[in-house]
């Protein structure tokens, strides 16, 4: 009997850190639609306590941290947070998003020739 309550807490608190985590990531990409950036950060700060031992959501989270940075006009901070995704999640579908990202800002002229390759990772 004393099994069984254990399995149902852990199962419950599971749910609910699930759960907790999944509403931070949707406000804010809620924000993000509604150009709250500032909200934006703040909910991914929250999701990325949640999700420590969910390595796996990193990069999405990463990379609307990022276009939230662009729109602060932070651009190094933003080429720089992409630069973590590739080098981090090289094959991750937010990798070959954050490459995007570095070429169209280096397109845009909003990186020097140095800051889009600090890192050495590539375009």
């Amino acid at each position: 009997m004393r099994t069984l309550i254990i399995f149902t807490l852990l199962a419950a608190t599971t749910g609910c850190t699930r759960w907790s985590l999944d509403h931070h990531l949707n406000s804010a990409y809620r924000s993000f639609e509604n150009g709250d950036c500032e909200d934006v950060l703040l909910e991914l700060s929250k999701a990325e306590r949640k999700s420590r031992s969910r390595p796996y959501l990193q990069p999405e989270i990463s990379l609307l941290r990022g276009q939230c940075l662009e729109r602060q006009h932070l651009f190094v901070d933003a080429a720089q947070t992409y630069q973590f995704i590739i080098a981090r999640y090289p094959t991750s579908e937010y990798a070959y998003r954050a490459r995007a990202r570095l070429e169209t800002l280096q397109q845009l002229g909003r990186l020097g020739e140095s800051g889009a390759r600090s890192s050495g990772a590539p375009l």
